[in-house]
């Protein structure tokens, strides 16, 4: 295959230079440009056509934010965000960048080679493989659906990665405060998740929170598993749903898994559970969304044509998790009919 054609922007020469120095250590890479400012990086796509742009959010004369917005109707380019800990990532995504890594607090060459070789180099590989028409979602106009029977009984559990932020605002947009609770796997590292949580609660009608041990799982709320190293399952407590997050080790190369989350829901709550996969690279998720199935919950997988990666969605397809495959547009939809019947 060819090489990932990569374009560095970032505003430190420091920082730029050591970027580059260890991208380059890997074969799959050739990095065919560098920028400081958006305006060098424009003239620098055009130039060097590049498959995959990383891309710092706090730039001289325009801000990474700002320079998505204007490039991305203009020009799509799959872009990869590099930044410190900011909710300023969530607009990013939102203007069309494929993912995000949070920039390092490095105190030696040995650590900053591992976040390259773990963090950014698997994120600018994945980026090269996302469905670039999907990336910058439109906003969805929302239909109204409702629950004929309230049952504190019933749960939906999500599980997304690449792309998933804004596939779960989608989707959960299409939610009223009838839904049963809510508990979510989104890949997203240490300390992002908080932020995620407000930004989802002040869009949407649900309650959001990143959730803690001991949270009760509730109608009308949903909890997003913390990034980090901790798992989240679903227990049952009193009678009651509630979520327990603790550490371990990563499962299908992560921590939080949606393997975990949803291997606990297909125990927990069985056959009154749905189970949702969206957008992201690999299978994690695709057997604990079978073990759903197979306990009598009703599965949805976002369908191809809609996921920014549909390698989770596929590979839970494949292996006969997915009972319906539908248009990311669709699912909320599909959700309400799925709970109306279950309690039929």
């Amino acid at each position: 295959m060819n090489p990932i054609r990569v374009l560095v922007v970032d505003d430190s020469a420091v920082f730029r230079g050591l970027l580059i120095q260890n991208l380059r250590k890997d074969p799959s890479i050739q990095i065919v440009g560098e920028a400081k400012d958006p305006f060098e990086a424009r003239d620098k796509i055009i130039e060097c056509k590049p498959d995959v742009m990383t891309l710092d959010v706090e730039l001289p004369r325009m801000n990474g934010i700002e320079f998505l917005r204007k490039l991305m109707p203009q020009y799509p380019l799959r872009v990869v965000v590099i930044s410190s800990l900011s909710d300023k990532v969530f607009d990013a995504m939102h203007a069309g960048a494929v993912d995000f890594v949070a920039k390092p607090a490095i105190t030696s060459p040995a650590q900053y080679q591992d976040w390259v070789k773990n963090e950014l180099l698997v994120k600018i590989k994945i980026a090269a493989a996302a469905q670039l028409g999907n990336v910058r979602m439109k906003s969805l106009p929302q239909q109204e659906h409702r629950l004929s029977v309230q049952d504190k009984n019933l749960i939906v559990a999500i599980g997304a990665s690449t792309g998933g932020t804004e596939a779960i605002l989608e989707v959960v947009k299409g939610y009223g405060t009838d839904i049963p609770g809510i508990v979510v796997v989104q890949h997203m590292p240490p300390g992002f998740t908080s932020m995620y949580a407000k930004r989802v609660n002040d869009i949407c009608r649900v309650q959001v929170k990143e959730a803690e041990t001991g949270d009760r799982v509730l109608p009308g709320h949903m909890l997003i598993a913390p990034g980090g190293d901790r798992h989240m399952r679903l227990v049952k407590v009193n009678g009651n749903y509630q979520v327990e997050c603790k550490q371990g080790p990563r499962v299908n190369g992560h921590c939080p898994s949606v393997e975990v989350l949803f291997d606990s829901v297909a125990k927990v709550a069985g056959a009154n559970a749905v189970g949702i996969i969206l957008t992201g690279m690999g299978g994690d998720g695709a057997k604990g969304l079978l073990a759903m199935r197979k306990a009598g919950a009703r599965t949805i997988g976002q369908d191809e044509s809609t996921c920014v990666v549909y390698g989770m969605p596929k590979v839970a397809y494949d292996i006969g998790a997915v009972e319906f495959q539908e248009k990311l547009s669709d699912i909320p939809g599909r959700t309400y009919a799925l709970l109306n019947k279950m309690r039929k």
